[in-house]
């Protein structure tokens, strides 16, 4: 075996209403005063007041910030920075979706530290420390909160990371309750995204590890048992709770073996087309992995039975063949749709999209099969589903 390096968060609290117990947490780490960063539209379906009124009647002078909106850009980093600034905060809270929480991670190392928001884009550039962060994700799918990584859009159709150590968050609090009112698309989009993040994570080719392996496994089988239930019944809580946890499971996976060719070939979709991003992992996933399978069908088939939900028998191309056969059906159930001309891609755009999915080299180097520019053309030209 080889060496390995494992990273991740200090703390996770699982469970319906533990996100009401934050003051607890704020106490624990010495905060009196946190930036609460969410969206408006948390906000506006009152998700966000019972949370902020936990806070206040503990004796806590939460100061929230709600102007985080889907790929977020550095125009609201930098306000909310100042907000916190200006609010003198000891400490940061997201509740959210993965914007809110990447938002709250770089608020949090900018008032930490002395360093710019240009100084900190890459892996491994944060030279200081932070403010104590609570991280609250309020959809099943991006794992955000057990991730070293924040996303940040710099310009029309551009985007960069901060990957740092210093990211992970003091606590993860994991409440189920806070996810019933996810509509019917969102939680399949974000649900599918973290079974792309276990998938990747457990064929990576680079850092895959025994125990990113079974966080990715266990994750997908609380996925895709539970998905089509949550999609169809949002008020059922037990499948929330799977839900959030398999996400949770596949956000520790891939923080420590990273993702590969689909999320390569999903960005410039989201760039160009302003698709959400769980929705294009969901658009290339089985074409990516049909184009993986003569690298990776041995990987492959060790998963087939976790998402499939049952033995499967034959070879290891065969368990592949069934893996992405109950992929598309998985995609197919929870009502996305299966091909780039059904979300409104055009098939002149096709090789724009090919040739921003080879700027993505940090990915597809992860990636168990090499990919240039005429793969990744071929893959969305599949995934397109017409001759295009």
């Amino acid at each position: 075996m080889q060496g390995f390096e494992f990273n991740t968060v200090a703390r996770i609290i699982n469970g319906a209403g533990s996100a009401l117990e934050l003051a607890v947490q704020c106490r624990h780490l010495g905060v009196q005063r946190p930036l609460l960063v969410t969206d408006p539209g948390l906000v506006a379906i009152g998700l966000v007041q019972p949370v902020l009124a936990a806070l206040q009647q503990a004796g806590l002078e939460p100061l929230v910030f709600d102007e985080v909106r889907e790929d977020p850009p550095e125009a609201t980093v930098h306000a909310a920075a100042q907000a916190a600034r200006d609010g003198a905060v000891d400490g940061v809270i997201a509740v959210g979706g993965g914007s809110s929480m990447d938002v709250a991670k770089v608020v949090a190392v900018l008032l930490g530290g002395t360093q710019a928001l240009p100084e900190i884009y890459g892996v491994g550039q944060v030279s200081g420390g932070r403010l104590p962060l609570v991280l609250v994700p309020t959809t099943a799918g991006t794992g955000s909160e057990v991730t070293p990584v924040a996303v940040i859009t710099t310009g029309e159709t551009t985007k960069a990371g901060v990957s740092s150590p210093v990211l992970l968050p003091d606590v993860a609090v994991l409440d189920a309750a806070l996810t019933l009112g996810l509509p019917p698309a969102v939680t399949a989009m974000t649900g599918v995204d973290a079974m792309v993040h276990a998938i990747e994570a457990y064929t990576s080719r680079h850092k895959k590890n025994p125990l990113s392996d079974n966080l990715a496994i266990q994750a997908l089988q609380l996925l895709s048992r539970n998905i089509r239930t949550a999609v169809l019944d949002g008020s059922n809580l037990q499948a929330r709770e799977n839900m959030l946890l398999g996400a949770c499971l596949a956000g520790q996976a891939f923080a420590n073996a990273p993702v590969a060719a689909v999320h390569a070939l999903a960005y410039p979709l989201g760039g160009h087309y302003h698709i959400p991003h769980g929705l294009s992992n969901s658009l290339v996933l089985p074409s990516v992995l049909e184009f993986n399978a003569p690298a990776a069908s041995e990987l492959y088939a060790e998963l087939a039975e976790a998402v499939t939900g049952r033995p499967v028998a034959g070879s290891a191309e065969a368990k592949t063949t069934a893996l992405i056969a109950a992929l598309r059906q998985l995609i197919d159930d929870v009502a996305l749709p299966a091909t780039l001309q059904k979300a409104g891609v055009k098939a002149a755009d096709l090789e724009l999209l090919a040739s921003d999915a080879m700027l993505q080299q940090r990915l597809l180097v992860n990636n168990p099969r090499d990919v240039a520019y005429e793969d990744a053309l071929a893959i969305y030209q599949a995934a397109y589903g017409a001759a295009a």
